[in-house]
């Protein structure tokens, strides 16, 4: 199962909410964005139960320094969908009228991880499965999880 996640306001939290610091003191020069509390554990859960992880985000981080963060504290990310990706992979001829700012399926992701309740307008407009979490939700891990279950139930 492929999972993506948003980065800015759900893994990357610039606000008051808890953070953790998970980079090792000899990288956080180069990764010093703050992580949202329970990100790695998270990962690393998912990891175990055999999903793929990938970010999806709409800003042009490079994915070599997403990869490379991610990896400094011990998560292997399968791949990255940025903004510049996204351009290429979407073809505005699938979409009559407005090209969703996110489109999962076209990279084979079978659940997006965001903070927008747009996204996931998007997502039950073009067929893609979107949980939301909120920014301030400490329980934000296990409604992942439970979200993973409930997939693999569907998908059988």
């Amino acid at each position: 199962m492929r999972i993506s996640f948003d980065v800015d306001d759900t893994l990357v939290l610039y606000d008051g909410s808890p953070k953790e610091t998970v980079v090792p003191w000899w990288w956080r020069w180069r990764y010093h964005e703050p992580l949202r509390r329970g990100t790695k554990a998270l990962m690393l859960e998912l990891l175990a139960r055999k999903c793929e992880l990938w970010l999806y985000t709409t800003t042009y981080r490079q994915p070599n320094y997403l990869r490379g963060w991610f990896k400094s504290f011990g998560v292997t990310l399968t791949d990255v969908v940025n903004q510049d990706r996204h351009d290429q992979g979407i073809k505005k001829s699938q979409f009559p009228g407005y090209v969703p700012s996110k489109y999962p399926p076209a990279f084979g992701i079978d659940l997006h991880v965001d903070d927008s309740e747009g996204v996931a307008m998007e997502g039950k407009e073009h067929g893609f499965r979107v949980v939301v979490v909120s920014p301030t939700d400490p329980d934000w891990g296990a409604r992942v999880l439970a979200a993973v279950d409930e997939l693999r139930q569907a998908l059988g």
